[in-house]
């Protein structure tokens, strides 16, 4: 077991610093391509920032990929199924279209049926949900036509949910790579937990995600230098929804029957086990939410679904007071608390403990947000470890600034070397000087 694990972390490193490499040039890219839109009523930063992002992560998917197809144990998964290549084609698709759309605003119309074609190219390639467990009646086997739209239906929705959900810097490559950490670990669980290879390309694809995820972060966290536009949110969303997809419909419910006397107690007992496999959603359930509400709000206006407002999850969070970095950080914290806890119940739904734990965990999350102005002080030990706002030092001197500011400016004193000037005027220094421009030249 411990060398497909070193032949996963030898993926997910490739990809993390091709997508970290290849990002500082797609940005300069970018700028020169003139992918910076004006700033939108809707938009929380204040600055024109670059898009195409997408294009370095979809480097570090390919440069994944490769790397994988020439490691040992890695390499069935290209063997043996035909995803890897479903799941490229795919993504190729979406990213074209998502590279289009940051630079020329796309429809959004278009935008959803050129979703739904690329989750028809996945199908159309085996990468198709095949059955579904039902508890106390087994598995449900499903007809071609039914198995593909609820395969399109999977894919379209996730996309929408993930690229709903990046409205703030870090926040959709963040929560992602939670989501793709707790389902890698589920579906590591059941190919070497379990000893069913099927769930092999489904391990690959969350590893190779939380990859792009992690390179693309350190330029996108707040205040980001770059975003991952339509090209890296509709990318994501796919890859995401295509790992849930692979292990759905490829695992055989026959030997998971072999771990428990019948295929309808099989199915009972690992009902938990299946949670994020019928229900991938579940796994970015904060996305998920933001959309319906969304679609409702939207709807209830009498204004398209797909019309733009300020009235996301991330922007209520602002209203609240919070400031940039601790809105993300408590979207953060309630997608890992349900992304792992889903898989931790998955593990031991018997045990009492998980449910106490991600109960209390919960109540910690409620009182984070009801206390929006709630600025924690780190100790003075650990002030090299946390953010300069965090730290003793740095609000003595934010202190003493504010202290200094309501004095009188000094007066100002003439250039030496340009005292006397063409027709006699004296020069004066410069009025940045002057905190208030109005006071300055009233004092001339």
């Amino acid at each position: 077991m411990g060398q497909p694990v070193r032949e996963y972390l030898l993926t997910l490193c490739v990809t993390v610093a091709v997508t970290y490499l290849l990002t500082g040039p797609v940005r300069k890219f970018a700028i020169a391509a003139g992918a910076m839109p004006e700033i939108r009523a809707r938009d929380v930063h204040r600055e024109p920032t670059p898009r195409l992002g997408g294009i370095a992560m979809f480097g570090g998917l390919c440069a994944g990929l490769l790397v994988a197809d020439h490691l040992t144990n890695l390499n069935g998964v290209f063997e043996l199924s035909n995803e890897p290549r479903a799941l490229l084609s795919g993504a190729a698709l979406i990213w074209l279209i998502g590279v289009l759309d940051d630079k020329f605003e796309i429809d959004a119309l278009i935008k959803l049926g050129a979703q739904m074609i690329s989750a028809g190219v996945m199908v159309m390639q085996g990468l198709t949900i095949l059955w579904i467990p039902v508890p106390f009646i087994g598995t449900v086997a499903l007809t071609q036509w039914q198995g593909n739209l609820l395969t399109v239906a999977l894919v379209v929705i996730t996309i929408n949910a993930v690229n709903f959900v990046d409205g703030l810097d870090g926040l959709a490559a963040g929560m992602v790579c939670i989501a793709a950490a707790a389902f890698f670990m589920y579906a590591y669980r059941i190919w070497f937990g379990y000893g069913i290879e099927a769930a092999a390309p489904a391990t690959l694809f969350a590893a190779i995600l939380m990859g792009m995820c992690l390179g693309f972060l350190p330029h996108n966290m707040h205040p980001a230098r770059i975003f991952m536009g339509d090209s890296g949110s509709m990318l994501i969303g796919l890859m995401l929804a295509a790992a849930a997809i692979s292990i759905t419909g490829q695992v055989d419910p026959d030997a998971l029957a072999l771990y428990a006397q019948g295929e309808r107690n099989a199915t009972h007992a690992m009902l938990p086990v299946f949670i994020p496999l019928i229900l991938p959603l579940t796994i970015i359930a904060i996305p998920m939410a933001d959309l319906v509400l969304a679609i409702v709000r939207r709807t209830w206006k009498g204004q398209s679904p797909f019309a733009a407002d300020r009235g996301h999850l991330h922007h209520r969070l602002l209203e609240l007071g919070h400031s940039h970095s601790r809105a993300v950080l408590i979207m953060y914290f309630w997608s890992g608390l349900i992304a792992f806890g889903t898989v931790a119940y998955s593990v031991h739904s018997a045990t009492m403990w998980i449910v106490l734990a991600i109960a209390a965990l919960s109540a910690v999350g409620l009182i984070l947000l009801l206390l929006p102005r709630f600025t924690p002080r780190a100790p003075r030990w650990a002030e090299g470890l946390v953010p300069p706002r965090y730290r003793h030092a740095e609000r003595a001197a934010e202190a003493a600034a504010q202290d200094t500011s309501g004095l009188e400016p000094e007066p100002v004193r003439p250039i030496a070397a340009g005292v006397s000037g063409v027709n006699g005027a004296t020069a004066v220094g410069p009025r940045s000087r002057f905190p208030d421009r109005r006071k300055a030249e009233s004092t001339r």
